[in-house]
């Protein structure tokens, strides 16, 4: 930890503020770079749209995981871990096969004479964020449906006993306890979603471009400082919504159980 990752952050903090003279110019620039702010709020927005398409997607899939037979669950749980077996590369290149101006997608709504042009579809927002949500839903599934597998079965069956509608021991019982899951995958695919590349760089436009992209092309132009100063600036607000989320009651043992 201390070669590989405390001192390469260190190095990059030093870098930040010392080349190629001890200032604090860089950073103060970036309150007034329009260009810095509009990518750090484009970075945002993608980060909470990707943590709620993924939850919104990924909780009846954890539900549905904790409720089968072990031998459906199992290949279940195989399907969802296949991702983690394909790159990132290559999963991003098959988003550019379907979403293409002759993808399979365009190809498929003009053979039903539904539209006469193809659409414009790769390189814009909506496929950053397909992509980046089909490529991290798996971190929002597996931690839900281990909390889910964690709930004591009697207990909707109780509220049942009680007069609860399914609907409302649903409500009432299953989804209060599936909170931790749900906690911990948010902010596992949220920090994930803040430093995404390679997805973006490929099926997203010029105009919607990521923090990590501008820290790229600022070290293509050998901006050091500048790079050193943004990804400075990623780590630490990624800090800061950790510890942010952290100090929120329940959050913490939320995180250890949603992970466990």
């Amino acid at each position: 930890m201390a070669a590989f990752y405390a001192f390469p952050v260190l190095a990059m903090l030093a870098r930040s503020v010392t080349d190629p003279h001890p200032t604090l110019a860089n950073f103060a620039h970036l309150a007034g770079d329009g260009v810095f702010l509009h990518v750090f709020g484009t970075t945002l927005r993608t980060a909470f749209i990707v943590t709620a398409g993924t939850l919104f997607l990924g909780y009846p899939v954890a539900l549905a995981l904790s409720r089968m037979r072990p031998t459906a669950a199992t290949i279940t749980l195989v399907i969802v871990l296949l991702p983690f077996w394909t790159s990132v590369l290559v999963r991003s290149y098959a988003w550019m096969v379907l979403l293409g101006r002759r993808g399979l997608i365009n190809e498929a709504l003009r053979a039903l004479d539904l539209i006469d042009a193809p659409l414009r579809l790769l390189n814009t927002p909506l496929a950053v964020n397909l992509a980046m949500i089909h490529i991290l839903l798996p971190y929002m599934i597996l931690p839900i449906a281990s909390v889910l597998r964690q709930i004591d079965p009697s207990l909707p069956r109780a509220a049942a006993g009680m007069g609860a509608t399914p609907w409302g021991a649903f409500r009432q019982v299953v989804l209060p306890l599936s909170m931790p899951g749900a906690l911990a995958g948010t902010l596992l695919v949220f920090v994930l979603s803040l430093g995404f590349y390679i997805t973006p760089a490929l099926v997203g436009g010029p105009r919607d471009l990521m923090l990590s992209q501008l820290i790229a092309q600022q070290v293509d132009l050998l901006n050091w400082p500048y790079a050193a100063c943004l990804s400075v600036t990623l780590l630490a607000a990624t800090l800061v919504l950790l510890g942010a989320t952290q100090v929120l009651p329940g959050v913490r043992g939320a995180f250890r159980l949603g992970t466990r």
